[in-house]
């Protein structure tokens, strides 16, 4: 038994290139470091002592920088290569981190937001053109997966870490994220190659001009919605969640910090190996479905009354990372595989719209939501949202299985 366990690790972790592993690294090393972002609800409230309706404001204004800085990153990573993007991104972020633990004035918090989530959206669509130009295309869905791994491992060191921190001074939290991320730029600067386009397969694309954009890409466009509205839930869990845990149940800020970085060990733990063992067994679109059904689950968790908060909270972040397992590998490998050598970073562009999108709609609504119907009312809605969102998936899939 044991020896077969591992026997499936080791297959789950074998074939990948040097560099998909060497961006993995660089990546678990920036992660460690991502704490003030989860946080920064909490800062706002509790350190700042402004309203949630501020705290919702502040989250709204990193998406609307989100949805800039992943159009001008796709942009760039097509024009100027994702190496290029990856490093200036990473670098500047860790400066403006630095910076935003130092303005107390509201207004210039607000401004410096956008600026500040900008260069952190901007590095998505480059990253996940880099995993895409350094995997082999049979293992691109696995390449994401460790990425993937790398990431939340790495998150979740940090929220534990980020949770500790926050107990202490919450300002720390801002200059250690500042650190880890110009350190992330530097090693990729000095460890990984910048790629190189396949020239005959620009040569043969170019003339396909209206392939270059994925809006013009109809069941893209679908897809590409409901992974939206499917993200609005999402970024929820990791925006307001916490501050309904801190407010609501009066779980303390180290305890927050380990159970979201439970979400981290346990994707570091079953991921790799679950994608490895799922291949063949069902098409990839049901694992998409499944996981968005997993997610809707995790919010019932939140609404059921005579529950201890720490049970509440741990069994909401197991049913929802057991989802986010089943969806995200798959999503990226999706969007990936529509896309070429000419329109990656576009495609990656989308994707991460997509989130820069919901990380607007969802604290905004969310926040405006709680503030005048209460936190329960908010998870019914989550609720809903995700059931809705599995269905859509189902029925565009089954069109595109007719349509061929």
């Amino acid at each position: 038994m044991v020896q077969k366990i591992i026997h499936n690790y080791k297959v789950s972790f074998s074939g990948l290139s040097k560099e998909t592993w060497l961006l993995s690294l660089v990546i678990l090393i920036n992660r460690c470091g991502y704490m003030a972002v989860p946080f920064m609800s909490m800062y706002i409230t509790q350190s700042m002592h402004r309203s949630i309706a501020d705290a919702g404001l502040i989250i709204t204004l990193f998406g609307v920088g989100s949805v800039l800085g992943a159009m001008a990153g796709g942009y760039l990573t097509d024009k100027i290569g994702f190496h290029t993007v990856q490093i200036v991104s990473l670098i500047t972020s860790g400066l403006l981190f630095v910076l935003f633990g130092h303005v107390d004035d509201f207004n210039g918090l607000c401004a410096l937001t956008v600026v500040l989530s900008f260069f952190v959206e901007g590095f998505k669509p480059a990253n996940n053109t880099a995993v895409a130009s350094y995997s082999a295309p049979e293992n691109l869905t696995r390449s994401y997966a460790l990425n993937r791994l790398a990431q939340n491992v790495g998150f979740g060191f940090g929220t534990s870490v980020g949770g500790l921190l926050a107990a202490i001074d919450y300002h720390l939290l801002f200059w250690v994220d500042g650190a880890v991320y110009s350190f992330a730029g530097l090693l990729i600067l000095l460890l990984l190659p910048k790629g190189r386009k396949n020239e005959k397969i620009i040569a043969g694309e170019s003339a396909d001009v209206p392939s270059l954009s994925p809006w013009k890409d109809p069941f893209f466009t679908r897809f590409i919605f409901l992974v939206t509205v499917y993200m609005v839930s999402f970024v929820l869990l990791f925006r307001l969640v916490p501050v309904y845990w801190k407010e609501q149940l009066h779980i303390g800020e180290s305890t927050i910090g380990i159970l979201l970085g439970m979400n981290g060990v346990v994707i570091a733990l079953f991921e790799m190996v679950l994608i490895q063992n799922l291949v063949g067994r069902k098409p990839e679109t049901f694992y998409i479905v499944a996981g968005v059904v997993f997610t809707a689950v995790a919010y019932v968790f939140l609404v059921l009354p005579g529950v201890g908060p720490v049970i509440i909270a741990a069994a909401t972040v197991l049913f929802f990372t057991t989802g986010e397992m089943l969806t995200l590998p798959y999503i990226s490998t999706m969007i990936m595989s529509r896309a070429t050598e000419l329109n990656r970073g576009k495609y990656s562009a989308a994707y991460s719209l997509s989130w820069a999108v919901a990380q607007i709609i969802g604290p905004a609504g969310g926040g405006y939501i709680a503030a005048h119907w209460g936190y329960n009312t908010l998870w019914m809605v989550l609720v809903v949202f995700s059931v809705v969102t599995a269905i859509g998936f189902k029925l565009l899939f089954q069109k595109q299985i007719r349509l061929g």
